[in-house]
């Protein structure tokens, strides 16, 4: 891995494993997670639990490896319920009709 990413102290990938990995982005994770390991912060978001982390990943041995980097010492914090972009989405609408009666009439 390039010294950048090395340097950076906190780590932040949105959207992770939205589809399954190639064998070189696994094989670049891997180092990845391999070089950051208890040096730096790695965060990541996902929609996908963490149950169907394997079958994104791929290959069991590198599965294995990342996860054991990835969840050891982690802070996991899950999220339950309706997507706050749904809900941002029905408060604007709810404040445009309030802010505007004359267009629902």
């Amino acid at each position: 891995m390039g010294l950048g990413l090395r340097q950076i102290d906190v780590f932040v990938i949105d959207d992770w494993a939205m589809a399954p990995l190639s064998k070189p982005e696994r094989r670049d994770f891997w180092e990845i997670c391999k070089d950051r390991y208890q040096v730096r912060s790695t965060v990541l978001t996902s929609q996908l639990p963490v149950s169907r982390w394997h079958e994104q990943i791929g290959d069991p041995t590198l599965v294995d490896g990342i996860l054991d980097r990835l969840v050891h010492n982690a802070h996991r914090i899950e999220m339950c319920g309706d997507s706050m972009r749904k809900n941002r989405g029905e408060v604007e609408s709810i404040t445009s009709a309030l802010s505007h009666p004359e267009r629902n009439r």
